[in-house]
């Protein structure tokens, strides 16, 4: 593989993870995985249904820190382990988020839009009564929206995520379709020196492509773009570094030389 890291990976102090972290890291072995990066759910304010426990994502990083840094003392000449959370961003929770983030000396932030406008596109109101690309486009409003007022986080998460949920998934989505927004989106990160995840948790879901869609990782490149993290979004170990093999050489067919690995808040770059 090209690609020996997974930089997005759950464990059971996510609220839907489905794997203890141990479980995770002697997947990473097996599969000969350099580094592991853990990045839990952090979601603040999130429009649980009735039924969802009220702290299904709010994670308690001290427990968290505990158990990784223990299995780090464990594993460190096997794998690399590194302290990872992926936020939940929407503007209300902007106060929350800056304290969180502040909170613990993560190594990497990953910031991911779950909920756009009060809602959850893993729901199927989210798109009722209107086109799956009128959907799609708030959705990515919705994502600028966040980028102008929040900026701690490292890369931003499956920036195309909604189109996992929609009834054709992306079979009528394209990146053109939206190109003014989304290049509008890229530019700031990449002016704020931010990167972006190639996340193959879709291909999954029965996506055709990864989140985003190869387009979008096209485009960040002609734009100036250099900083890409690959995760599987792993929440069990059957998907742990799912298909990111695939991911590696199409990332070199585009132009990219290294995909990146954050340690202290810092990109470390490794050849493809």
């Amino acid at each position: 593989m090209s690609v020996l890291a997974d930089s997005h990976v759950h464990s059971t102090f996510s609220g839907d993870g489905k794997a203890t972290m141990e479980e995770q890291i002697q997947k990473a072995i097996s599969l000969e995985l350099r580094s592991v990066t853990f990045t839990e759910h952090n979601d603040f304010d999130f429009p649980y249904r009735e039924g969802e426990a009220p702290d299904t994502f709010l994670l308690n990083a001290d427990s968290y820190l505990y158990d990784l840094l223990r299995l780090k003392a464990k594993y460190e000449d096997r794998i690399r382990i590194f302290y990872g959370v992926e936020l939940g961003l929407q503007p209300e929770s902007v106060k929350k988020n800056l304290i969180f983030a502040r909170a613990h000396e993560y190594d990497f932030i990953i910031g991911s839009s779950h909920i756009c406008h009060g809602r959850d596109p893993y729901y199927p109101d989210f798109f009722e009564g209107r086109s799956e690309a009128e959907a799609h486009r708030e959705y990515f409003e919705s994502i600028l929206e966040n980028l102008r007022v929040f900026s701690n986080f490292d890369v931003y998460g499956h920036l195309d995520y909604v189109v996992r949920y929609g009834r054709n998934k992306d079979a009528e989505y394209s990146y053109a379709r939206h190109a003014d927004i989304i290049d509008e989106i890229l530019r700031w990160l990449i002016e704020n020196e931010k990167g972006i995840e190639v996340n193959t948790g879709g291909l999954r879901s029965g996506l055709r492509e990864c989140n985003p869609c190869w387009d979008i990782v096209k485009r960040y490149k002609e734009l100036g773009g250099e900083i890409v993290t690959v995760g599987s979004d792993a929440h069990e170990t059957d998907f742990l570094a799912y298909r990111i093999d695939e991911v590696g050489e199409k990332l070199k067919e585009l132009g990219f030389s290294y995909y990146a690995v954050y340690e202290n808040r810092l990109p470390e770059f490794f050849k493809l």
